[in-house]
């Protein structure tokens, strides 16, 4: 599949002196197509940041897991990772 504007993340807790947001997102990507270069196209427009993390919830499985906003290309789509936020 692929990601949609239409179900973006959600942010679930705002960053309070300069930490990280948490957001939660829901969809039938496994974690390897959400870990895909890119893959929020529009992550800048929501306001998700470089170190942010993200709640992953696979509907197709269902499982949870956690990811980070590893990087932010010029066009504002992020890419999600799995690990330690540097």
């Amino acid at each position: 599949m692929a990601y949609s504007a239409n179900n973006p993340p959600s942010l679930i807790a705002d960053s309070i002196g300069g930490g990280g947001s948490l957001w939660l997102y829901k969809s039938a990507d496994d974690d390897a197509t959400v870990n895909g270069a890119n893959y929020v196209a529009n992550a800048r427009d929501l306001g998700l940041a470089v170190g942010d993390l993200v709640l992953v919830i696979d509907t197709a499985t269902p499982k949870g897991s956690f990811h980070y906003v590893a990087s932010l290309n010029a066009g504002g789509a992020a890419t999600l990772a799995f690990g330690a936020v540097a």
